[in-house]
């Protein structure tokens, strides 16, 4: 019975490590997915301000 529950034993600790792994990817996957979800907020702001600036450069330009 020794053999067989070592056996037991081991697949339970590969069991664990594999479900671990899967979650270390999982994390870091919505990490990047965050990461990415940001810089395009970032990028969409940016070109919010750019359009607003341009805007009102051309109304103060109509002033003069």
């Amino acid at each position: 019975m020794g053999l067989l529950d070592n056996a037991k034993e081991a697949a339970e600790a590969t069991g664990e490590k594999i479900s671990r792994t899967v979650d270390d990817v999982k994390g870091r996957v919505s990490d990047k997915a965050d990461e990415a979800k940001a810089n395009a907020d970032v990028k969409a702001a940016e070109k919010n301000r750019d359009a607003t600036e341009a805007k009102n450069d051309y109304k103060e330009s109509l002033r003069d």
